[in-house]
C-alpha cells in the first residue's frame, strides 16, 4: 500500500531515507519509547483507553510496536493487538523486538486499512496524524473498522507549544522559523485539534488531556527534539550556513550552566464510538 504518511520530516517516509538517517530515525524511536516524559504520556493515554482482557485492539502507526506489546499485556492471551505502520523497515524492527505476546505485526497505510468494518474493539493512534496528509480522513478510517462502543486513543504534539529558555530568543525563533516542515511536521498544531476533530466525527464522551513534558537538559531534550541534536547531520538541516553551529553552541552552553529548558506539550483525547 502507498502510505497516507507524506511529508518532509525523517519520521513521514523512514524507507525512502538514506542508510544513515534511517539508523538515526529508528533509534530515535526506541530512544523516544524510554524516555521518562513519553513514558508519562503513554502512562495517561492507557489509563484514559481502558484497554481490557480479551478485547481485539489496533495499534495505528505502531513504530517499534513498545506500545502494542503494552497492550497485548493488557488484552491477555484471549485478545490480540493489530501493530500496523507504513514503514517495513520499521515493521521489521518491531518483529526482531518481539517478546511472544499477542501482537501481530503489519505494514500499511492507516488512512486505507486492509481490514473489516468494525472489527476492532479500540484504537491507540500516537504521533502519526501530524504527518498524514489528511487526518480528518485518516480518523474515518480509524472510526471505521472500530465496533460502536469502542474507545479511539488519540496522542498528538503540539508543535506550537514548543519553547525554549536559556537561549538567546531571538536566535531560537529563527531556528524554529527554518526547521518548521522539516524537523517538524506541517500540521505543527495537531495535538490541541485533535478534540475538535473528534467532536466533528461523532464520538462520545470526548476527554482532552494535555500533557506538558519538560526537558531541562540538551541530552534530555534531544531525544526528541531533533533541532537539539547534535548527531542530526548537518546535511540534513534547513537553516543557513553556521546557523546550525551557532545554535547548537548555545544549547550546549546552557547545558553547561544548568539553565537550559525547553517544554512541549502532547495532546491525549479519547471518545467512545457511538
Amino acid at each position: 500500500m502507498e502510505p497516507a504518511q507524506k511529508d518532509r520530516t525523517p519520521f513521514s517516509d523512514i524507507d525512502g531515507l538514506s542508510a544513515q538517517m534511517s539508523e538515526i530515525v529508528l533509534d530515535a524511536l526506541t530512544e523516544m519509547g524510554r524516555h521518562p516524559e513519553i513514558q508519562r504520556v503513554r502512562r495517561v493515554a492507557l489509563e484514559m483507553l481502558r484497554p481490557m482482557t480479551g478485547q481485539r485492539l489496533l495499534d495505528a502507526g505502531s513504530g517499534s510496536g513498545e506500545v502494542a506489546r503494552v497492550l497485548a499485556a493488557r488484552v491477555g492471551a484471549d485478545g490480540e493487538v493489530l501493530a500496523v505502520d507504513h514503514s517495513s523497515a520499521v515493521t521489521a524492527a518491531a518483529v526482531g523486538r518481539h517478546d511472544g505476546s499477542n501482537v501481530r505485526y503489519l505494514t500499511g497505510d492507516v488512512a486505507a486499512l486492509d481490514m473489516p468494518a468494525d472489527s476492532v474493539d479500540g484504537v491507540w493512534c500516537e504521533r502519526v496524524l501530524q504527518h498524514v496528509d489528511d487526518a480528518d480522513r485518516t480518523i474515518g478510517e480509524l472510526l471505521r473498522v472500530t465496533r460502536p462502543g469502542g474507545r479511539i486513543c488519540l496522542v498528538d504534539t503540539d508543535w506550537g507549544s514548543l519553547a525554549f529558555d536559556g537561549m538567546p530568543g531571538g536566535l531560537g525563533a529563527v531556528v524554529m522559523a527554518h526547521v518548521t516542515g522539516h524537523f517538524t511536521p506541517r500540521q505543527f498544531d495537531m495535538g490541541r485539534t485533535l478534540r475538535r476533530r473528534l467532536v466533528g466525527a461523532g464520538l462520545r464522551d470526548v476527554v482532552a488531556t494535555p500533557v506538558t513534558c519538560l526537558f531541562a537538559s540538551p541530552a534530555s531534550a534531544a531525544v526528541v527534539l531533533p533541532m537539539v541534536n547534535p548527531r542530526v547531520p548537518a546535511d540534513a538541516w534547513a537553516t543557513p550556513p553556521g546557523l546550525r553551529d551557532e545554535w547548537l553552541a548555545c544549547v550546549d552552553a546552557a547545558g553547561q550552566s544548568g539553565t537550559f529548558l525547553a517544554v512541549l506539550t502532547i495532546w491525549v483525547v479519547v471518545g467512545t464510538k457511538a
